[in-house]
């Protein structure tokens, strides 16, 4: 089978590529290749058991049309300094202009036309005093909140729509290998994801990776395979915290997610945080090698009573070890063990104590805990002592922006980690040393989030379209 493109993942930067090549040429014969089902057909049966049952071949929150971003909180970082360093290739200027673009089209689909985080001037003024006073850095981002429930439809439109331009799209088919001739693509060979029988060969002049952070395991076996250029990235190790919407109420009303970065005593790493969710639930999500890592959601029209985010520790490494991502499972793998295989949760009071949190114990706190099936136990004992120090810095800092967020009842679970692709070594129009092999969203290294990916793909599909 002979295309004009072949794009490898249906995530968003890979699903905003086929639509804009698509729109802007019609006759462009594009294939777009996913592991997963339909974004309709995708479903976690946790809703009705209430514990994960480790769904085979792949877990369906991280994987089908859409990938991951269909069953997260659904938010659009509308400003370039949020999401990662793509403008540190293309620029500000032109980054923040296919953001705009970008959000247009989302609101197309039926996005919520609302914005948070914009005015209140003088409400942000006093959260940035206290965060300076914390020794962190307010990032002011505006947000269009889609929400998990509201994404999922948005999506469900969008691939309906690109089926009606003429898009083929495999759905429950995994890319084994790239075809590589010398120094040029040649196509990719796909199997079915749930047998892995080798189908077909398929081939295109120009191949899109847009595989996400799902698939940065297979995009390393691929540079090392193929020689693609490629620099070893940055594994961000932390925790999803959930505390009552009383203590978040201050900044959950002016900013909706508050965006805080700090390099707190005594290694100085980076550590911020992310993905915030007023009136949230905490989730997990399944990796192919069966690691459960910790997540949090954010719906329209369901709220809790509590709030969670993130607190991410960034990790780089050099020489003599360069394999950030084999760090980051090694972190998950251990914690997942003391929890038998489940996500662990512990109370902050806890840990200061040095000592685990019990059952009963999660009973007696104002916090409602929204993962139900996660184990009480002891991160400390699986963490690595620096990472832990710099969550543990991080969270008496956050005190002085949101007092209480250091209660000793404020609950911890882990692991949460972002496997981020190694960085690859692309131009401005994306493209790798291998002639026609292109690499987009968060698969690239260059991407953090749904916009950026997004807005990535957009740039990636109007070069397409032209050529």
């Amino acid at each position: 089978m002979n295309y004009d493109v072949i794009i490898v993942g249906a995530g968003p930067s890979g699903i905003f590529t086929a639509l804009e090549a698509k729109t802007l040429n019609p006759e462009k014969n594009i294939l777009l290749i996913e592991a997963g089902r339909r974004i309709d057909k995708r479903s976690c049966p946790k809703e009705k058991t209430n514990v994960c049952v480790s769904c085979k071949p792949y877990c369906h929150i991280t994987t089908g049309f859409s990938g991951a971003g269909a069953f997260s909180d659904g938010k659009l970082s509308l400003n370039y300094e949020v999401g990662g360093d793509l403008p540190d290739l293309m620029g500000p200027n032109l980054v923040q202009e296919f953001i705009d673009y970008t959000d247009k089209i989302y609101l197309d689909f039926g996005a919520d036309t609302k914005v948070e985080g914009v005015g209140n001037n003088e409400a942000v003024k006093e959260i940035r005093r206290k965060a300076i006073k914390g020794n962190l850095k307010l990032v002011d981002c505006p947000i269009r909140h889609l929400g998990t429930e509201m994404a999922q439809q948005i999506y469900l439109k969008i691939q309906n729509h690109l089926l009606e331009l003429g898009v083929e799209i495999k759905f429950d088919t995994v890319a084994k290998d790239l075809i590589v001739d010398g120094d040029t693509i040649k196509g990719v060979l796909i199997a079915d994801s749930r047998t892995k029988k080798i189908e077909e060969k398929v081939y295109a002049d120009k191949v899109v990776v847009a595989t996400g952070r799902k698939g940065a395991d297979w995009l390393k076996d691929m540079c090392l395979e193929h020689n693609i250029d490629h620099r070893a990235g940055t594994v961000d190790i932390g925790v999803r915290v959930e505390l009552r919407n009383e203590v978040m109420e201050s900044v959950n009303d002016v900013l909706y997610e508050s965006k805080l970065i700090g390099y707190p005593a005594p290694f100085q790493d980076k550590v911020r945080t992310f993905c915030q969710n007023p009136g949230g639930f905490v989730s997990q999500e399944n990796y192919d090698n069966d690691l459960a890592i910790v997540n949090g959601h954010s719906y329209k029209n369901k709220k809790s009573e509590n709030t969670n985010l993130a607190i991410l520790s960034s990790h780089n490494f050099c020489e003599p070890f360069n394999k950030p991502i084999e760090y980051g499972k090694k972190v998950a793998e251990l914690v997942n063990m003391l929890g038998n295989g489940s996500i662990i949760v512990q109370r902050y009071g806890d840990i200061l104590d040095g000592k685990r949190t019990w059952d009963y114990e999660l009973y007696q706190s104002n916090i409602k805990h929204t993962l139900p099936d996660a184990e009480a136990g002891d991160l400390t004992s699986a963490i690595p002592y620096r990472t832990m120090t710099n969550i543990l810095n991080f969270i008496e800092s956050m005190d002085a922006v949101v007092p209480g967020f250091a209660s000793r009842e404020t609950l911890l679970y882990g692991p949460e980690i972002k496997f981020y692709s190694n960085k690859i070594e692309l131009d401005k129009s994306f493209e790798t040393n291998i002639k026609g092999l292109y690499c987009l969203g968060d698969s690239s290294g260059w991407t953090r989030g749904l916009m950026m990916a997004s807005a990535m793909g957009v740039m990636m599909g109007r070069n397409l379209a032209k050529s």
